[in-house]
């Protein structure tokens, strides 16, 4: 039989025999692999036997509430997302076992997004025949010249088509499933923070509306943020009023609490919210926020105002991340050692350094060998890598491209919808050459967390080298103002974009208000940027400390400037700027495209 081509290979389009898909449930909910809850197993058997029995027609949000989860009749699915929650754990349960001991199962059972409906497919190989993936994909070949349209490898298309599958889950706990393999570890999980739900101080019904959907915007929001835990809003509103904290970190193991109150009139509406850590009570941050109220827009506000809680609160360089660095710092615990590396992960990004670079470097490797499973580590990991590319401050190593592209794809198989996976992945095919398929996965990225400023700064930066400057300086700029404390990285890679674009004055405000010293390629463009503005002396000085600290990035200028996707007319710019300095520039030979690996 011909096999379906929108089929996974190995699998063919005819349905299995009723008994073999009975039979393939009772191995999926028996295994360790399938990391779901019980709820979750119920659901799996009611949506699987109600199709069976030719009654699919009956599996709404309703039915399934009120026979799997024991709701009543008044349950609302507009209003109480538990359907869609419970069914987004179960595909990725479902994926998980997929991947693990059930990767040759005879029958493959999935639940398309947009339904609660299972789909059955059997295998057209015997299980001993069937392919097995690879713990860590294999880099496909080189590709043509960025010039030339790339096809995207399996593994993005794979990666894609998960993250549609999934959506944007931000109601899901962090991380990816942790695999019960034998001598695996569970995954660490970064600190817990619970919502609980906005009190009402207007008198009217905007007031009321707003304070109840800002709890559900916060709640989604926070969620996109991998770095941390978020408790669902069921949990929250199950909860007395006015909760005792330090009883909410001994009976949920939250760390943090985010509460806070709406007051609404007929002209504007006032929120304030604060953020207090559960073990000592002390009030860390706390923000009021207003807005004038229009009718056109009246449903926006919750979900703008939660952006921007969520961004102060949860992003790297936050509020949590400086809670958690500092006490960690005091007593560091052995079992949070992989999350300890991406705290210091993100003190190496904002201050990098070689010593940051090898120390951070050691720590991740560890971790990922230590939790397999972790998806977060292995992002970040493929981010050092990727910083090989950039810093050279692993020269002659085995090229880091592959490494790069092997471990963001690690991430994003164990979790499609972890943000900065997929931002690892954009990067790591941003300097493989492949422009196209690097855009579509940064804007998978930027769609489930509009709010992440590393990503839209890291984003911004891609964009603007490949000489999308409108662009990326917007990104750079939204990441600016809602980050202004990480504004180093931001304020130098804005600093280049200005330039290319031939914004000189820009460039030289932002330049000098950047504090990267320690980089390297912060002195090269200095030295572009004072060589346009006529301040020969200082782009001089630039350019010297630049040759002194990467005496092996002139010789080979043109690789260098490929390696980084700089458009030719961009390219010849910044010769033209360097030999203003005076600086004397190697022969270009063909073809100059970096092989990949840099």
């Amino acid at each position: 039989m011909d096999e379906d081509p929108s089929l996974p290979r190995g699998m063919e389009s005819m349905p299995p025999l009723p008994e073999a898909v009975r039979a393939a449930v009772g191995r999926i909910v028996a295994s360790p692999d399938f990391t779901a809850s019980d709820r979750a197993r119920r659901f799996l058997r009611y949506v699987v036997e109600e199709t069976l029995s030719a009654r699919a027609d009956r599996i709404k949000a309703f039915s399934v509430a009120v026979e799997v989860f024991g709701r009543d009749e008044s349950f609302d699915p507009q209003n109480d997302p538990v359907v869609r929650i419970e069914a987004g754990r179960l595909r990725r349960a479902l994926e998980h076992y997929y991947l693990l001991s059930g990767k040759d199962d005879p029958v493959y059972i999935e639940i398309p997004k947009g339904g609660y409906v299972p789909t059955f497919t059997a295998r057209s190989t015997p299980p001993e025949e069937a392919p097995s993936p690879p713990a860590v994909p294999d880099p496909p070949p080189a590709d043509p010249p960025v010039s030339r349209p790339n096809r995207a490898p399996w593994i993005v298309v794979a990666a894609m088509l998960m993250v549609a599958i999934a959506g944007v889950a931000a109601w899901l706990w962090l991380g990816a499933p942790a695999s019960n393999v034998a001598g695996a570890r569970p995954v660490p999980a970064g600190p817990q923070i619970i919502v609980l739900p906005f009190t009402d101080l207007g008198d009217g019904e905007v007031s009321a509306l707003y304070s109840a959907a800002l709890t559900d915007e916060i709640v989604t929001a926070l969620g996109s943020f991998k770095e941390i835990a978020v408790l669902g809003v069921q949990t929250s509103r199950s909860l007395p009023a006015a909760p005792d904290i330090a009883k909410l970190h001994d009976d949920l193991g939250v760390q943090y609490v985010l509460e806070g109150s709406v007051r609404a009139n007929m002209d504007t509406v006032r929120v304030s919210v604060r953020v207090t850590s559960s073990e000592s009570g002390a009030v860390l941050w706390s923000r009021t926020y207003e807005n004038a109220i229009d009718p056109n827009h009246l449903f926006s506000l919750p979900a703008k105002t939660a952006g921007e809680v969520a961004a102060a609160v949860a992003q790297p360089y936050g509020i949590v991340f400086q809670a958690e660095t500092e006490r960690e710092a005091q007593a560091p615990p052995d079992n949070l050692e992989a999350y300890l590396c991406t705290l210091s992960y993100y003190g190496y990004r904002a201050t990098i350094t070689p010593e940051g670079y090898a120390r951070v470097k050691a720590c991740l490797e560890r971790a990922v060998a230590r939790f397999p499973d972790y998806a977060t580590a292995w992002a970040l990991l493929a981010h050092i890598y990727i910083d090989e590319i950039r810093t050279g401050f692993a020269a002659g190593e085995e090229p880091p491209a592959v490494r790069a592209l092997a471990a963001a794809r690690t991430a994003v198989r164990l979790d499609p919808e972890n943000v900065r996976a997929l931002q690892a992945l954009a990067t790591a095919l941003f300097f493989d050459h492949k422009l196209d398929e690097a855009f579509k996965v940064a804007d998978l990225a930027l769609a489930l967390n509009p709010n992440d400023t590393e990503l839209l700064g890291q984003i911004g930066q891609l964009r603007s080298q490949a000489g999308y400057t409108k662009e990326g300086r917007r990104l750079l700029e939204q990441a600016l103002a809602r980050n202004p404390g990480h504004s180093g990285f931001y304020r130098g890679v804005l600093a280049i974009a200005a330039y290319m674009q031939g914004d000189n004055a820009t460039a030289l405000r932002e330049i000098e208000q950047a504090d990267l010293q320690r980089l390297p390629l912060f002195h090269a463009v200095a030295a572009l940027i004072y060589a346009e503005n006529g301040m020969i002396d200082r782009g001089t000085a630039a350019i010297e400390q630049f040759q002194e600290m990467a005496p092996g990035f002139i010789p080979n200028l043109w690789a260098e400037l490929d390696k980084r996707n700089i458009p030719e007319d961009i390219q010849a710019r910044m010769v033209k700027s360097l030999e203003t300095l005076g600086v004397p520039i190697p022969p270009r030979t063909e073809p100059e495209i970096a092989a990949p690996g840099g």
